[in-house]
C-alpha cells in the first residue's frame, strides 16, 4: 500500500537533516571539532553517489570521432580527458540523445523510425545504422574505460507522433501514440544491446516544461504520470535490465512538481528508479521530495560562451562549476551530476572546445572542476556529514567502496585560509592533496600536515582544494 505523498521526504533525507542540524558527537577515541574547526564524519553516510557524466549527443560524438578533422592521436588525448582516471576526469556516467530528425544534418539525431508507419497499430519499420551519430562508437570506448551507466534520453518523439507534427517547437504526444511511442524507446535500447552496450536509464522526455525551437516535446506533469502507465510496463515485459529516470524538468524547482506527480501514482512511482532535474532556471536549492536517487542530470553555464578561466567573475568560469557541483551535492542531495556537453565547437560551453575544423583542442577550467570530484569520488561512494563553521568554505566529504575517502574544500575567500579537520572514523595517512585555481589544474600540493585524526589544510584563496586519504 503506498504511504502519503508526504513520507517521501525520504528516510535519508530525514537522517541527513538530523545530521547536519544536531550538535556534533564526540568521537570516543577521536575529540570533537572544537571552535572553528571542521568536523568530518566518516563514520555516517547521506546520499549514495552514482557518479559524475556528460553528454555527447547532437552528433558532438561525430566530432569527437573526426568529422572535423580531429586525428587519431588528439582524439585519444581528448578520451582520456573524459574517461581516464589516471590522465583525466574518469566520468563515469555517458548521457545518450535519442534522435527524432529524419535527416543526419550536423547538430540534428537520426531517428529510428523516419517514415511513419500508417497509424499507431501499424507496424514499425525502424531503422538502424550501427553509429547514431557517433554515439555507439563513444558509448564502446567509454565502456572499455570502465563506465557502467549508459543514460539514455528522448528530446522528442518522431514528429508524426506529436500534435504539431514536428520534432520541433514543442508539440505534445498524441494520447493514441503513447504504446507505440514506448515500443519505440524500448526499440532503442534493443538496439544498443545489439552493439554490446546495455542502457542503464532511460528517460522519455528532455525539459517537458519549455519549448525549444529544436528537437522538444511538452510534458504536463500528469501526462508524464500518464505515459510512465505505458511506458513502466513495457520495459518490464521487454526483460531489458534498464531504470527509468523521469523527468528532466528545465528548472529543479519545476522538476518537483514532475516529482510529486509521479510519486503520487502507484503506477508512475513503480516505475520509475531516478529522479532526475535540470538547474537552468535556479540552483538546487532543496531536494526533491521523493526517496529515490535524484540525478543533476544537465547543466552548464546559460550563453554561448567559451571560457578558459578558472575565476573572471563571469558566471562561465571553473569557479562557478565547482560551487554549483559542490551545492548540487549538498543542498539538492544529488546522486549524480552530469555536465551538459563534454566537446563541441566554437563558443561551446562544453568542458572541451575542439577545433573547427583541425586536429587541436583546448581545456577549459570547467572541465578541471569536475574531474577534481569525478577523478576521485567514484561510483557507489557515499557523502558523509560535515560540520563547518567557515562560510567562506564549501566542504564536502565523501567515503569510497573502497574505503577511500575524499574532502572537497572551495575556499570562496580572497585571501589564504588555514583551517583544521577533525576526522571521525579513524585516522589515515597523510593525504595527498590536489589543487585547482587560475594556475594549477588538480596539482600535487604541500598543503596539509596531519596529527592522529586531526588535519591542518592550507587553502589557496579562491581555490578548489581536494583531500584524498588512504
Amino acid at each position: 500500500m503506498k504511504r502519503p505523498t508526504a513520507k517521501r521526504l525520504t528516510a535519508w533525507t530525514a537522517v541527513m537533516m538530523l545530521a547536519l542540524t544536531s550538535p556534533a558527537v564526540a568521537d570516543p577515541v577521536h575529540p570533537a571539532a572544537g571552535p572553528g574547526r571542521i568536523a568530518v564524519d566518516f563514520r555516517a553516510a547521506l546520499q549514495p553517489i552514482d557518479g559524475f557524466g556528460f553528454s555527447m549527443a547532437f552528433q558532438r560524438a561525430d566530432l569527437l570521432h573526426g568529422a572535423r578533422g580531429l586525428g587519431p592521436a588528439k582524439r585519444r588525448e581528448v578520451l582520456d580527458l573524459l574517461f581516464d582516471r589516471e590522465k583525466g576526469a574518469g566520468l563515469s556516467i555517458l548521457r545518450l540523445g535519442i534522435g527524432s530528425s529524419t535527416d543526419r544534418v550536423y547538430d540534428h539525431m537520426p531517428t529510428i523510425l523516419p517514415t511513419d508507419p500508417g497509424g499507431p497499430d501499424a507496424t514499425p519499420a525502424y531503422v538502424w545504422d550501427g553509429w547514431d551519430g557517433g554515439q555507439v562508437w563513444l558509448a564502446k570506448e567509454a565502456k572499455a574505460y570502465g563506465v557502467e551507466r549508459f543514460f539514455a534520453d528522448a528530446w522528442s518523439a518522431p514528429a508524426f507522433m506529436k500534435t504539431d507534427g514536428s520534432e520541433n517547437d514543442g508539440g505534445e504526444l498524441r494520447p493514441a501514440w503513447r504504446q507505440a511511442y514506448a515500443n519505440y524507446l524500448v526499440q532503442y535500447v534493443k538496439f544498443y544491446r545489439q552493439e554490446g552496450i546495455g542502457i542503464t536509464d532511460l528517460g522519455f522526455t528532455n525539459e517537458p516544461d519549455w519549448t525549444a525551437a529544436y528537437a522538444s516535446m511538452r510534458f504536463t506533469p500528469q501526462q508524464a504520470v500518464d505515459f510512465l502507465e505505458v511506458l513502466g510496463p513495457t520495459v518490464r515485459a521487454s526483460g531489458l535490465k534498464t531504470g527509468l529516470v523521469c523527468c528532466d524538468a528545465a528548472g529543479w524547482d519545476r522538476q518537483a512538481d514532475y516529482t510529486r506527480a509521479v510519486e503520487a501514482d502507484p503506477e508512475a512511482d513503480a516505475a520509475v528508479r531516478t529522479v532526475t532535474g535540470h538547474r537552468y532556471s535556479g540552483p538546487t536549492d532543496a531536494p526533491q521530495p521523493t526517496d529515490k536517487r535524484v540525478w543533476m542530470s544537465e547543466w552548464s553555464p546559460d550563453g554561448t560562451t567559451w571560457n578558459e578561466n578558472w575565476d573572471d567573475g563571469s558566471g562561465y568560469d571553473g569557479l562557478t562549476v565547482a560551487a554549483d557541483i559542490q551545492h548540487t551535492l549538498t543542498t539538492g542531495n544529488a546522486s549524480a551530476y552530469v555536465y551538459w556537453t563534454g566537446a563541441s565547437l566554437g563558443a561551446t560551453r562544453g568542458l572541451v572546445r575542439l577545433a573547427d575544423p583541425g586536429d587541436d583542442y583546448r581545456v577549459s577550467k570547467r572541465y578541471w572542476a569536475l574531474a577534481a570530484f569525478s577523478r576521485f569520488i567514484r561510483p557507489d561512494a557515499v557523502r558523509v556529514p560535515v560540520e563547518n563553521p567557515d562560510p567562506a568554505l564549501s566542504v564536502t566529504a565523501f567515503r569510497n567502496a573502497d574505503g577511500s575517502r575524499v574532502i572537497e574544500i572551495l575556499n570562496t575567500a580572497t585571501t589564504p585560509r588555514t583551517t583544521e579537520l577533525a576526522l571521525r572514523g579513524g585516522p589515515g595517512r597523510r593525504p595527498d592533496a590536489y589543487v585547482t585555481d587560475e594556475t594549477r589544474s588538480l596539482t600535487p600540493a604541500d598543503a596539509v600536515t596531519t596529527r592522529g585524526a586531526h588535519l591542518t589544510a592550507k587553502l589557496a584563496p579562491r581555490a578548489l582544494t581536494t583531500l584524498v586519504l588512504d
